[in-house]
């Protein structure tokens, strides 16, 4: 997987693009990653899985944890345009409702 940051134009937001599976062999990239953006102050992150082809277990809980510590940080993490297999996946688990889906 490949992960891309950018901060987001329109919003005070640092977006993370994410290419690939994201399963969990990639979760610990992504952890760093999300780790990073919020040491540098980014409390609001945008996960864009638009290219996203795969997500297993492992990297749902990486996304709920990433909420959960965005939250903890007064700030909110945002899944935006989630491919169709990873729309599905969320629409089984349920996450859906759990995370704001751009």
């Amino acid at each position: 997987m490949q992960i891309t940051t950018f901060p987001h134009p329109a919003e005070e937001a640092i977006e993370l693009k994410l290419t690939g599976r994201f399963d969990a062999h990639e979760s610990e990239i992504f952890r760093i990653a999300l780790t990073d953006a919020l040491g540098n102050g980014n409390h609001h992150i945008r996960v864009n899985l638009a290219n996203v082809e795969f997500v297993d277990s492992t990297a749902l809980a990486e996304l709920v944890r990433g909420m959960k510590r965005c939250r903890e940080a007064r700030g909110d993490l945002t899944l935006v345009s989630p491919s169709d297999p990873v729309r599905v996946i969320l629409e089984l688990t349920k996450l859906d409702a759990a995370f704001s889906i751009v």
